[in-house]
């Protein structure tokens, strides 16, 4: 005849202990391979998978010095900046939000509005100074938008922008400067 083994109330705790261990390893595994590919060089990445060539080039040393650590990250190396962390996101006057990186009006004021996602976000770009390619990142199909003049990566569009677009071009907020309408 078999016992029944009673399970102690410190073999239960072990067990969860172990178990957040684990989970807090994996965590942090998954997270550090985000942020290592997040902040990946992507300009080899587009000059080797795309015929984009820009008006300004620069090398990754002339950018480092005309940028700061958070502009270099976005606009050269991709990566994303924290939600709600821009204060261009409570930007509210009327003005032009400028590429940081060389200065090329790119957004009005006139188009921006409130995405409740955390990035400054508009439904349209002024003519001709925005691209687009294919991002494939993140296991997921996107639209990447950046400077069509020096290639600085910008963010992406979706498809749930308010009308007159349906687009939302949600945008880290380093990557642009704002001018206020005098």
């Amino acid at each position: 005849m078999k016992k029944n083994k009673l399970t102690s109330h410190n073999d239960i705790c072990e067990d969860r202990r172990s178990f957040l261990r684990r989970s807090l390893g994996l965590a942090l595994f998954a997270g550090a391979g985000y942020s290592m590919f997040s902040l990946s060089s992507m300009d080899k990445v587009i000059a080797a998978d795309s015929d984009l060539t820009f008006e300004i080039t620069k090398t990754e040393q002339e950018w480092r010095k005309l940028l700061n650590e958070k502009q270099f990250d976005v606009l050269r190396r991709h990566a994303t900046e924290r939600p709600g962390s821009s204060p261009l996101l409570n930007e509210k006057r009327e003005g032009t939000y400028s590429c940081s990186a060389c200065d090329l009006p790119v957004y009005s004021s006139k188009t921006k509005f409130d995405s409740g996602t955390g990035w400054p976000s508009f439904y349209d770009a002024i003519e001709n100074s925005v691209g687009t390619q294919e991002d494939n990142t993140l296991f997921t199909k996107r639209t990447e938008v950046h400077c069509r003049r020096c290639g600085g990566h910008f963010g992406h569009i979706f498809k749930d922008g308010p009308k007159p677009t349906g687009l939302r071009h949600c945008i880290n907020g380093v990557s642009l400067k704002f001018t206020a309408t005098a």
